[in-house]
């Protein structure tokens, strides 16, 4: 072979110019398309029998498994019957059981047809009952034999492989009755942008988060019928791209998990087809939405259980996918390199630490009130500290930060509240004179009481100033401006479909990590219960929540419910959590997911929280026979001579007797890798067991 011809096409040859490569393509944006068309995503039927149930395509089962017999006995018994039946009709045909079975022919035969010599019709009729009573025969045994039964196990397997490779697509369903048609556009009299989204669809230019996003839009419009005019312009001018994300993006960079937009579910796994799940949730789809996230989940296991991969990124992916659409808001906070989702799936990325992130932090959470700022700065700063109470801490910071946002017009940086809480006399009474040269008395009262306070036995000033020396760190030297030069997010701005993540130094900064991941967290509690329009679902996703909780947290979890607001957290042990939050934590939260390898501690909690059921128990006693007669003694004795066990009999008693849904020596020992035992509660009060699935990687 000539070694010319390997060599590269556009290599210059001897005495000729090089020649240009052809362009590198540019890197797709998002994933490539894969599954079912939008067409047929849009008319997959959709039902769920209970929360927490995969409704694409999913078909209800009864809630009693019935009983099937074994493939073997049906053999047996078809043929014990057959042979049966054989057996009749030999002894009939051949008179050992007499001529009876024949009398009816005679009695209906005329004699014409028989005498002197039979007639045809004699012969075809004697055939023909000869054939009533084999069919007769053959019914009723079939029927003792459960032949019909036998046959579809035999036989269905295959003719139902056969029906479906020879199954065609299904007609088309009725325009008004088909959702790629858009006929709630059409029964306002929007045909024209009806026809012109169905023609979008039909060319494959709208996805599933393009549907949601309009139909969102749609739904807006019906609340508020002043946004009609304008909505028609953009879907007949924009098509599938009308309504848009403020970000301009139609769809995630990367999707890691399945997805149904039009139930807003995200695919976790398969409810495992074990006895300990009911019978009809077995083998079927394991789903959350905003429906169960809104009663906030709190999922424990060991680090390498899967809790990020398998929980944590499914549910923000989800959730971005809905703020796309206008249906949610998302926060998720992670150690800086956790595996949430690449930047460009979010709309504003916090690096606390790294000198390039080009958002920030609000420390005080775009509130203007000071005794709210001071409330959640207080949860924050000395929420988990034992025998502190954060009421007289939130007392010590309101009493520095009124002051000085009358003194500035703002609040405190860092370097300065830790200056006034030290009791720096240079930074307070340069305060005091702003505030006497304003004429603020009220003010000047709250320097006064704190100066009293400041050298009093068991003041929390030196303890709040060791707290906020933490944040006043050289990596975080750019970071918590409060100037307003800088770009600092706010968690106010929830009312806004945003996707947000904040990555913490947990690895050089724990504590300080540990510090902002409570603040965010009390923050969000004040944001999402604050909330003019709780149009939109928000969640906060805490990926380690380890030393986070505080007792006024957890009360703040529980009130989200109703604030159309949830949180996911996880931990790694429930040691995390002071031992007196533990029971309130698991009775704030609506559910709760124990990971593969937890500790029989942590499993003695969930097996308290998710309580007992009625159960039916079978005591089998096993009694000694002793015969009284020779004979059967002699034959007891061969048979225990034979077997080398001595014959008994066995009582069977069957009770009701209440027992532990999961126990903790099961959830500690019996979950299998790879799967999780959760139990869910849906906003509406509706509750789900818990069930043992199977996570999808």
């Amino acid at each position: 072979m000539d070694t010319e011809d390997t060599k590269d096409a556009t290599a210059p040859r001897a005495g000729q110019l090089p020649l240009p490569r052809p362009p590198v393509p540019p890197p797709p944006t998002h994933a490539p398309a894969s599954g079912p068309s939008i067409t047929e995503w849009l008319r997959t039927p959709r039902s769920a029998d209970g929360p927490g149930v995969w409704s694409y395509g999913h078909a209800p089962r009864g809630a009693e498994e019935p009983e099937r017999t074994p493939t073997r006995q049906l053999v047996s018994g078809a043929l014990i019957s057959l042979l049966a039946g054989l057996l009749l009709w030999s002894l009939l045909w051949n008179g050992y059981l007499g001529q009876f079975w024949v009398w009816p022919l005679y009695m209906f035969t005329p004699d014409s047809w028989v005498d002197p010599e039979p007639t045809m019709a004699a012969v075809v009729a004697s055939y023909l009952w000869y054939a009533l009573v084999i069919g007769a025969l053959l019914f009723t045994f079939g029927r003792l034999g459960r032949w019909p039964e036998l046959g579809r196990r035999l036989v269905a397997p295959f003719t139902g492989a056969a029906a479906g490779a020879r199954a065609q697509p299904g007609s088309e369903p009725r325009r008004e009755a088909d959702p790629a048609a858009w006929p709630q556009l059409r029964a306002a009299g929007l045909d024209e942008p009806a026809d012109r989204l169905a023609a979008e669809i039909g060319a494959g230019r709208m996805n599933d988060v393009d549907y949601a996003r309009i139909r969102r839009a749609w739904q807006s419009v019906q609340s508020d019928p002043s946004r009609l005019a304008a909505f028609a312009e953009a879907v007949r001018t924009r098509g599938a791209a009308a309504c848009l994300h403020p970000s301009g993006a139609r769809d995630l960079p990367l999707r890691a998990a399945r997805h149904d937009l039009a139930a807003r579910q995200v695919l976790l796994g398969t409810v495992e087809a074990s006895p300990r799940n009911p019978y009809q949730r077995r083998g079927t789809g394991l789903a959350l939405d905003p429906g169960v996230l809104g009663t906030s989940l709190l999922a424990v296991g060991p680090s390498g259980a899967g809790k990020t991969r398998k929980l944590v990124r499914p549910v923000v992916e989800s959730l971005a996918l809905q703020a796309l659409a206008g249906q949610a808001a998302v926060i998720a906070v992670g150690a800086a390199g956790a595996p949430l989702g690449p930047d460009a799936a979010y709309d504003v990325v916090i690096r606390i630490g790294d000198p390039d992130s080009v958002y920030d932090l609000d420390l005080y959470g775009g509130s203007s009130d000071p005794d709210e700022v001071a409330a959640v700065l207080a949860e924050a700063f000395v929420g988990p500290l034992p025998g502190v109470d954060t009421r007289r801490g939130a007392t010590v910071l309101a009493q520095l930060i009124g002051p000085f946002r009358t003194a500035h017009g703002r609040f405190p940086s860092v370097p300065e509240l830790r200056e006034l809480l030290d009791g720096s006399a240079t930074a307070l009474g340069e305060l005091r004179a702003r505030l006497e040269g304003a004429g603020e008395q009220a003010m000047l009262r709250e320097i006064d009481a704190r100066a009293r306070q400041q050298h009093a036995a068991g003041d929390l000033g030196a303890l709040l100033a060791d707290r906020v020396a933490l944040l006043d760190r050289p990596a975080f030297a750019g970071f918590f401006d409060t100037s307003g030069q800088g770009r600092p997010f706010s968690l106010r701005t929830l009312e806004h479909p945003l996707r947000v993540r904040i990555d913490l130094p947990e690895r050089g900064h724990a504590d300080a990590s540990r510090m902002l991941a409570r603040l965010v967290l009390a923050q969000f509690n004040a944001s999402a219960a604050a909330r003019a329009d709780r149009s939109l679902f928000v969640c906060l996703v805490l990926d380690d929540a380890s030393h986070t909780l505080t007792a006024e947290t957890v009360r703040g979890v529980q009130r989200l419910r109703s604030a159309h607001a949830g949180v996911v957290l996880t931990l790694r042990s429930l040691e995390d959590v002071p031992e007196e939050l533990r029971t309130p934590l698991l009775g704030a939260v609506g559910c709760r997911m124990a990971f593969s390898g937890v500790t029989t501690w942590d499993g003695k909690r969930f097996a308290e929280a998710w309580g007992t059921e009625w159960v039916e128990a079978r005591d089998v006693t096993s009694r000694t026979v002793f015969a009284d007669q020779p004979l059967t003694r002699a034959i007891h004795s061969f048979r225990k001579l034979v077997t080398g066990k001595a014959v008994t009999t066995d009582a069977v008693t069957v009770r009701q007797v209440e027992r532990e849904r999961w126990s903790a020596s099961e959830l500690a020992h019996a979950v299998p890798a790879g799967c999780a035992v959760l139990s869910l509660t849906s906003v509406r009060g509706e509750y789900v067991a818990p069930l043992l699935v199977e996570l999808r990687g």
